[in-house]
């Protein structure tokens, strides 16, 4: 009856994230049988709707709050070392899983989740304000407050993403019925993803003016925030009552304990996460300096940018996370993984022709060069990426599967964070070029393990389900 318990806990607490669950791949449990109740053409559709734009609401922030913020940064004339911080604001998304279990305590998740989306919408308008009042002749004391803004933006973003997920499973009972849905959970955080990129940085480039250019960005996607806020307030279906007893939430933590020290329990723990944590290293360096490298070592503008990004970028991820799931189902990881491998990280030398020979973006061809070298370090990255999403999901026992692929798909992107966080200061130190020398060189290692590292039994042909590609 514990061990019951527990599965239920961790299934509602912990939900993998859609983001991050490779294209092809499904969780094993979709194999259990529908719930007896038919479900109609139109509430298939509804169901459909909604599931797209609560999950366009959690990917949204992220965007705003990462890939806004380190261009926005490099826009208005930060230092190299400043943009690199950048990244430490994604850390929340790594480690919301340690206060998931407080959303459990008061109200329901859909009272959560528009609460939260609402805070979201008003701290971008913040931020928008705040671009706007930015003294150009002397921005770097002012950009502080605006950092602050953004570190709350994060928190309570990544907040928003644990409320999400768990209202999706409340809403949606039945496996096979949350299985059904998981493309448009991708669907909708993807189109998020390109709304952003595209769309908010395209806003950032409408005239010379960088303040206005700024405050309309960031001010049309706290608005857009507003507006998915209040239609989730009206429309979304109401599956949880408010709940009358408060959960035990020493019982609630120590269950998250019991998770985490079975994953720990494992058969060369300290090797699984040492490749966890190193495995995709090189590529995200690089990526750390992705935007600052092509708008200030090669001369991208803003509108390029988002072109590049949001267009290029998501079509050869996308391409990527299907092309790597589809070998790794028809190989197995034992015989994909190395060829996936050597894809990812020797395709880090590309970035370092790119810095070498710098071809110039306002010409066609040298923009084509620059748009070409992009596409495929981003297709080669989504190749990496579904390699370690798989293998994550080998290293989940049944008993907590989703706390399990949480743990291991927040432990997986630190590093990223981490060294990206300090990215900025050693490309201003050695150089784009050394940069990304190092960034290759850094990622030997994790290679090295693939001889070491323990394999189980690959996960089962067949059992896939689309639920997008990793990105960056």
């Amino acid at each position: 009856m514990a061990r019951k318990h527990d599965e239920q806990l961790e299934a509602e607490v912990f939900p993998a994230p859609p983001e991050e669950l490779p294209i092809g791949v499904q969780p094993a449990e979709a194999v259990v049988e529908a719930p007896a109740t038919p479900v109609t053409w139109g509430k298939a559709f509804w169901t459909a709707f909604w599931v797209n734009t609560t999950y366009f609401a959690e990917g949204l922030p992220l965007i705003i709050t990462l890939r806004l913020g380190t261009v926005f940064f490099t826009d208005i004339g930060a230092s190299l070392t400043s943009i690199g911080y950048v990244n430490f604001l994604g850390l929340p998304w790594n480690f919301k899983f340690l206060w998931a279990p407080l959303l459990d305590i008061f109200g329901t998740k859909r009272r959560w989740l528009v609460t939260l989306q609402t805070i979201v919408g008003l701290v971008v308008l913040g931020v928008a304000y705040a671009a706007y009042r930015v003294p150009m002749e002397n921005p770097h004391g002012h950009l502080t407050g605006i950092a602050l803004m953004l570190v709350l933006l994060a928190f309570v973003a990544a907040t928003n993403d644990i409320a999400i997920d768990a209202y999706y499973m409340e809403a949606i009972r039945g496996i096979r019925e949350q299985a059904a849905y998981t493309g448009h959970k991708a669907m909708g955080y993807r189109i998020a993803m390109i709304a952003g990129v595209t769309g908010l940085l395209g806003l950032a480039a409408l005239s010379p003016d960088k303040r206005l250019d700024w405050a309309l960005a960031f001010g049309v996607g706290g608005v857009t925030m507003l507006a998915f806020a209040l239609f989730h307030a009206i429309a979304l279906p109401r599956p949880e009552q408010a709940r009358v007893e408060r959960p035990d939430l020493a019982e609630t933590f120590a269950t998250f304990g019991r998770a985490f020290w079975s994953y720990l329990q494992q058969d060369k723990i300290a090797l699984v996460l040492l490749f966890i944590l190193t495995y995709k290293i090189g590529d995200e360096i690089l990526f750390s300096m992705n935007s600052a490298f092509l708008m200030r070592g090669l001369g991208v503008t803003k509108g390029q940018l988002s072109w590049l990004a949001g267009v290029v970028g998501a079509v050869t991820t996308i391409v990527g996370a299907m092309a790597g799931s589809y070998w790794i189902k028809r190989q197995g990881l034992r015989k994909a993984i190395w060829p996936l491998t050597i894809l990812m990280n020797f395709n880090i030398w590309a970035y370092v022709w790119l810095a070498w020979a710098k071809p110039d973006p306002a010409s066609p061809h040298g923009f084509a060069m620059i748009a070409f070298v992009h596409g495929y370090e981003n297709m080669a990255a989504a190749l990496g990426n579904a390699v370690l999403l798989v293998y994550l999901l080998t290293t989940c026992k049944p008993q907590f599967k989703a706390a399990h692929y949480a743990i291991g798909s927040a432990i997986m992107s630190v590093p990223s964070r981490v060294v990206g966080g300090f990215g900025g200061a050693l490309a201003a130190h050695i150089g784009f070029l050394n940069f990304f020398i190092l960034g290759f060189l850094v990622s030997l290692p994790s290679m090295a393990l693939l001889f070491f590292v323990p394999f189980k039994d690959d996960p089962q042909p067949g059992a896939g389900s689309s639920a997008g590609g990793g990105g960056h």
